[in-house]
């Protein structure tokens, strides 16, 4: 159950906990995101070459491939901040940009948090934005701090927050949004691996407490194996399609027990292999 239900919500559809088959394209209104037939260039250069996609509501897919692949461009397309050259993408069956932004919230790696603003403040941030006074907007905030492990922090400034504290906060904002989409874009790449291993099971802990459709962009296999239910590998520009892992559920806790599983290591092997071929 949501702890801030006052904040406007575009609620998602409801989740079936039987798990997509692999391959499987949805067209409908079943998809939270659907994208159909997806090219796109940049002048000469083509960046996307044909790519269909069909993400349930509150499925957490993952996106690896090469850098460069078109992997941040995709997510800017489904975004609605930028239009495709050619095929159709729909967040929650809007298929104009302006439709497709009011359902996504965006994480890039970076935190981006401002340094004249608390913790607290710059979580809330995205409830100011929609026109929540201070107070209000703290209030909604506050108790995700205390579920989370940020309790007694709420009034730091980022210079006096770790890393990864950094990052959390960075997260909640964007759980704070309230929208049913979370694009995020390689949002731990800049932390050191123990403190990004602590950052994916944090934020593993964190869907299951408040779930959303997430489409998560990564260079790390163990990022994207531990987090996704299903995980696309990218070839080189221009990007396709070149495999398809669906991960087992749940996804043993801790993190450690999960990625030192034979299971997880098999995974591991085939995501890494398809890598390999595609970046040839």
């Amino acid at each position: 159950m949501s702890k801030f239900p006052e904040a406007p919500v575009v609620e998602p559809q409801p989740f079936s906990a039987s798990r997509p088959d692999t391959g499987r394209r949805i067209a409908g209104g079943g998809a939270a995101v659907a994208i159909d037939g997806l090219r796109h260039s940049y002048g000469d250069l083509e960046v996307i070459a044909r790519l269909d996609l069909a993400v349930r509501p509150r499925e957490v897919v993952g996106v690896l491939g090469p850098s460069g692949c078109g992997k941040s461009t995709l997510l800017e397309l489904i975004a609605g901040l930028q239009e495709p050259e050619a095929g159709a993408i729909a967040v929650g069956g809007e298929r104009a940009p302006a439709g497709r932004l009011a359902g996504c919230a965006y994480m890039p790696q970076r935190d981006l948090l401002l340094p004249w603003l608390t913790a607290i403040d710059n979580a809330a941030l995205a409830l100011r934005n929609q026109g929540r006074g201070r107070d209000d907007a703290r209030r909604l905030a506050a108790p995700l701090f205390g579920r989370f492990g940020l309790e007694g922090f709420e009034r730091s400034r980022p210079r006096e927050l770790s890393s990864g504290m950094r990052q959390c906060v960075a997260f909640l904002r964007t759980l704070l949004a309230a929208k049913p989409v979370l694009l995020l874009d390689e949002p731990f790449g800049a932390l050191d691996a123990i403190t990004r291993g602590e950052m994916q099971e944090w934020v593993a802990g964190a869907l299951d407490f408040e779930p959303r459709t997430v489409v998560l962009v990564t260079h790390d296999v163990e990022e994207a194996l531990y987090l996704c239910d299903r995980v696309l590998v990218l070839c080189a520009r221009p990007a396709r399609v070149v495999a398809e892992l669906v991960t087992p559920a749940p996804r043993a806790a801790p993190r450690m027990a999960a990625v030192t599983s034979p299971e997880f290591s098999a995974d591991r092997e085939r995501a890494l292999r398809a890598l390999l071929e595609g970046a040839r």
